[in-house]
């Protein structure tokens, strides 16, 4: 009766399997794995793991572009699996990656295998029952990347080998089910030749030049963050490994909680103010957690985190969509991923740099600072004019 209620078939519980242990290995590697294992295990410092996850996204992003002519000229299932058997390499490289160039290279090739994945997905989905298939593979993605550095810290402080292990061991599951993913496509993916490509995402970014800077920004003060999270919760705020996983897990659970009456209320009373407040919320929790706040204020912060971030997302979603042309979704939301990885391809070389020189809390301030000026950005940021433009040409 579920399957039913749910209108889903064997390609998408599949597809749904794979993303789950795809993601749970990414949230863990990037959030827990990478910066604490990276630090030590193998005594690599700050700066060199934030160049780590840097590269991780450099691939995730460039194989984004790339995607729809690989998809037009390979098999699904042979997109899939190649680029899960890579992601596996990079995994296993973990354990020889003594020296920071191959610690680098493994993280690079970790990020191969991520992509493909999300695109698939595209492709399997019916359209009449998109938004519930959808709604469902997007749940599976929070919840794997969301509990993924949970797990592995709560392990990683006792057993780091094992935890090592168990990601391995997740990264081949996933892989071995890639051999059973069909090449069977419910929405096809059009292949559009490079020169038109380029033609169109010069159209598409001078629609979006008034939204750039803010995009950029907002991913850039997140992902500065994630190479240092570790030793800041260890540096900063006194925390044990226990108290930072239960930390993540509370600001985690507040965003799953908040997302879907946070979206409700964004519909209802228009995106814009919780775009503000929502960011400014947001900035003001990092410059109290920069302040090295108790145990039960860190708590409360993380909360607020986690509420500020459910209400940003489905508002900055309904902002996107207002630029993607109907005829043009894969392409369209492509361009934004695109757009976006520059800011996450800057954030951990950045964060990792300024902790190297200063220190992981001057990190997170300057964060905040990031993010106040985002929520400046989104006072004055000309929604009206982008809605009705974007009417006007569909």
């Amino acid at each position: 009766m579920k399957k039913d209620r749910l209108s889903l078939g064997r390609e998408v519980w599949l597809l749904a399997i794979i993303l789950f242990f795809v993601e749970f290995v990414r949230g863990a590697a990037l959030i827990s794995f990478i910066p604490i294992y990276g630090k030590e295990v193998l005594y690599i410092n700050v700066a060199i793991i934030g160049v780590a996850i840097t590269a991780h996204y450099l691939t995730d992003t460039i194989l984004k572009s790339v995607i729809g002519y690989l998809l037009d000229r390979f098999s699904i299932r042979f997109i899939v699996h190649t680029g899960l058997l890579i992601t596996l390499a990079g995994m296993l490289m973990f354990q020889f990656a003594n020296h920071h160039w191959v610690f680098i290279l493994a993280s690079a090739l970790y990020g191969v295998g991520i992509s493909p994945i999300w695109i698939v997905c595209l492709t399997k989905v019916t359209e009449e029952k998109r938004a519930t298939q959808m709604g469902f593979l997007y749940t599976i993605w929070l919840v794997g990347m969301g509990l993924g550095p949970v797990v592995c810290n709560v392990i990683i402080e006792h057993h780091p080998i094992l935890s090592y292990w168990i990601l391995v061991v997740l990264s081949l599951l996933a892989w071995i089910l890639s051999l059973f993913i069909t090449n069977t496509q419910v929405q096809q993916v059009q292949y559009i030749p490079f020169r038109e490509q380029l033609h169109i995402l010069s159209e598409r970014l001078k629609l979006m030049k008034p939204l750039l800077p803010g995009m950029i920004l907002q991913t850039t003060g997140a992902s500065m963050i994630v190479p240092i999270l570790p030793s800041f919760a260890e540096e900063s705020l006194r925390l044990t490994n226990t108290s930072y996983t239960l930390l993540l897990l509370f600001g985690g659970a507040c965003t799953v909680i908040a997302l879907i009456p946070m979206g409700k209320l964004s519909d209802r009373f228009g995106k814009k103010w919780f775009l503000v407040f929502g960011f400014l919320m947001f900035a003001f929790a990092l410059y109290s957690i920069s302040q090295g706040p108790t145990l039960v204020m860190a708590y409360v912060w993380a909360i607020v985190l986690g509420v500020s971030y459910a209400a940003v997302l489905p508002a900055w979603n309904a902002l996107l969509a207002n630029y993607v042309p109907p005829a043009q979704q894969g392409l369209g939301w492509g361009i934004f991923s695109t757009v976006e990885g520059i800011g996450v391809m800057i954030g951990p070389v950045l964060g990792g740099y300024l902790a190297s020189i200063y220190s992981t809390q001057q990190v997170v301030f300057i964060s905040s600072i990031l993010f106040g000026a985002i929520a400046l950005f989104y006072i004055f940021f000309p929604f009206k004019h982008i809605v009705h433009h974007s009417t006007g040409r569909h």
